[in-house]
């Protein structure tokens, strides 16, 4: 018959086991699931392919740190495997820690981000407004899950007329991912919302990885519909965070986001409507008193002040430029008449007037110029100031 232990007896056998076996171990393997307690000590796992252990350090070894622990970070653990009884559980108790590489996520990641960035997947240009306020809201993540409850929550206490879509989606696992996007597609084809949070609550980097999953990333990014992001928690980063409209730290800081507090906002109108009927007030009073020491008689002197001048000045340009306008056709007048003068001076009918003659040949029209170019017994025609004169050479 074997032996017959209680589960405190056996308990303490694999501890001392455990603890005197591994009294010091270096360890390798990504972090997974960091968590910084509120008593100050930093609590994570190290995982590879095959197995995962938690670990612990604790707060009085932390500032021998170099870097900040984040998850899917390849690291070299120095310490100790411990036992705890209570839960049954061993973890590692890690005294020195230091980097090792990068991950073989934290290097998928990478890679993927730097690729669908290279797309313009993440520009701002992209990224839509956000309503204020949304008349729908649709939330794609687990139905079950304490994000919805909290978005629910806080949409309540706030917005109560806001109506809420919950479309639901596994948030981890290998079918997440497909599902997640297909249910942003199915919103934005049946145009279900104003606005969509897709999101979840903290968890491991590895159990956030659908959320950065390339179907997810690009569902995010063609969306018409604006998208809130909220995965995990404020230090949890997924590649759906970049993609969308707005990243919200928290799912319950997405609620917050698409709500505005309707008495916040009618505060807000309130405060506004007094500060311009303020305004309206004080600038009215102002205008009274400037016109209050103006008289009509005193604004219609005043009027005349300013305009007799400038009726003055019209009158004077137009004076200058009726005289103006008469020298001009004066000055044309006569110098018409002299061209005139001169026209007529060279008019062969003022030569004739004067008693001279045009003497042609008679036959071929020929004008004569001098006597040589008659002979005797040639038909002439003389042109006078009136009438004609035939003759003929002697």
């Amino acid at each position: 018959m074997p032996q017959k232990f209680t589960v405190s007896e056996l308990t303490g056998l694999i501890k001392q086991s455990l603890e005197e076996g591994f009294p010091s171990v270096l360890v390798e393997g990504e972090l997974s699931n960091c968590k910084p307690s509120s008593t100050g000590h930093f609590y994570f796992s190290m995982k590879d392919p095959g197995a995962k252990i938690d670990a612990a350090m604790f707060k009085n070894r932390l500032p021998y740190l170099r870097f900040e622990p984040r998850d899917g970070m390849l690291v070299r653990a120095k310490g100790r495997i411990s036992v705890f009884p209570p839960r049954g559980n061993y973890q590692l108790i890690v005294e020195e820690m230091e980097l090792a590489g990068q991950g073989d996520i934290l290097a998928m990641l990478e890679a993927r981000k730097r690729a669908l960035a290279a797309e313009g997947l993440f520009d701002a240009e992209r990224k839509k407004p956000i309503p204020r306020f949304p008349e729908t809201v649709a939330v794609v993540s687990s139905p079950t899950g304490a994000a919805v409850r909290d978005i629910l929550n806080i949409l309540r206490r706030r917005a109560a007329g806001i109506g809420v879509i919950v479309l639901p989606a596994p948030v981890q696992g290998a079918d997440a991912a497909p599902i997640i996007a297909r249910r942003i597609e199915q919103a934005n084809r049946w145009k279900l919302a104003d606005v969509i949070i897709v999101g979840r609550g903290g968890g491991a980097l590895e159990d956030l990885l659908p959320f950065s999953e390339e179907a997810v990333v690009r569902a995010v990014a063609d969306s018409e519909i604006p998208v809130v992001s909220a995965v995990g928690h404020e230090i949890d980063n997924a590649l759906s965070d970049l993609a969308a409209d707005l990243r919200a730290p928290t799912p319950s800081a997405a609620a917050e986001l698409v709500s505005a507090q309707r008495g916040e906002v009618l505060e807000t109108v309130k405060a506004a409507a007094r500060e311009m009927a303020e305004t309206i007030r004080d600038k009215i009073e102002r205008a009274r008193l400037l016109v209050k020491p103006f008289s009509l008689e005193d604004l219609e002197y005043r009027f005349r002040a300013i305009l007799q001048p400038r009726l003055v000045r019209l009158d004077d340009a137009k004076e200058e430029l009726l005289n103006g306008l008469s020298d001009k056709v004066n000055e044309l007048r006569r110098r018409l008449e002299l061209a005139a003068a001169v026209l007529e001076a060279g008019s062969p009918l003022a030569i004739l007037e004067r008693g001279f003659a045009v003497v042609t040949r008679e036959e071929s029209g020929e004008v004569l110029r001098r006597a040589a170019q008659t002979a005797a017994g040639d038909r002439l025609r003389i042109r006078l100031m009136e009438g004609t004169v035939q003759a003929r050479t002697e």
